[in-house]
């Protein structure tokens, strides 16, 4: 059973297990939705994702696709596969390579791995939301707390959703969950990755291991001091001010876009 890094991060599997099915079966019955879609990417938080929602909703009541594109590898399918074959659903698959490639051409820039990867992501979610209003459904993010902090998600890509399940469940909290609940190990054995570009880590985008992240995370959630969090999570201060400035700026990727109010006065 994988074991979280410090105390900081310890929590109750249990509740937690409850918590997350109870949610989702809730605001699912609350928007009168028939299904949950879930995209599976052959990584960790969609298949934990995926077998929380089959969970709390049943087998019947969960859609998952696989939408591969021109990033997406033959180990991305077959885990996906194996994912869905472990929580007891049928996979649908949506090719999103063609309308990428052709929206590539038309956008008259040049078109960077970054770039990319974000259309993808965006293309992707696109599909996802056309099934789900198709079938009355709603959208299941994948998304953890170590990514919605950091900022680590394509905003109004994977980042817009319906709900988050594991939106307050650190990455190694997660990786917990899923050897609860019975996650294949070759997942469960994965290194952490946004398929953005052949060989791309989360690890090392992030500049550090999850390991490390998360306990400077909990500190800072926790008020402790800099001094603190960077001798409990073994790295130097200028990673823990680093993950803070992370945090900071992508602070527009966590809310609703900005309105700019009139006030209450009625225009003459």
């Amino acid at each position: 059973m994988p074991a979280v890094p410090h105390d900081w991060l310890s929590f109750d599997v249990d509740r937690t297990l409850n918590l997350t099915t109870g949610f989702l079966a809730d605001r699912v019955d609350r928007a009168e939705a028939e299904v949950a879609v879930v995209g599976l990417s052959g990584g960790l938080d969609s298949a934990t994702t995926l077998t929380l929602a089959v969970e709390a909703l049943g087998p019947a009541n969960v859609e998952a696709l696989t939408l591969p594109g021109p990033t997406s590898t033959k180990r991305d399918e077959r885990l996906a596969r194996q994912a869905a074959e472990a929580a007891g659903v049928e996979l649908d698959t949506i090719q999103i390579g063609p309308s990428a490639e052709t929206l590539e051409d038309e956008l008259g820039i040049a078109v960077d791995r970054t770039v990319r990867g974000n259309l993808q992501a965006r293309l992707r979610m696109a599909a996802m939301y056309a099934r789900a209003n198709a079938h009355d459904g709603l959208v299941i993010g994948t998304g953890n707390k170590s990514e919605l902090l950091t900022g680590y998600f394509t905003k109004y890509g994977d980042g817009g959703v319906d709900l988050l399940p594991l939106g307050d469940v650190y990455k190694t909290q997660e990786r917990v969950l899923a050897a609860e609940l019975g996650v294949p190990e070759a997942i469960l054995e994965r290194p952490p990755t946004a398929g953005l570009w052949e060989g791309q880590t989360d690890e090392d985008e992030l500049g550090l291991a999850y390991t490390e992240l998360d306990v400077v995370l909990a500190g800072l959630e926790r008020g402790q001091a800099r001094e603190t969090i960077a001798e409990a999570a073994d790295v130097g201060g200028d990673e823990v001010a680093r993950v803070e400035g992370m945090v900071a700026a992508s602070e527009h990727k966590r809310a609703t876009a900005p309105i700019a109010e009139r006030g209450a006065a009625s225009e003459s």
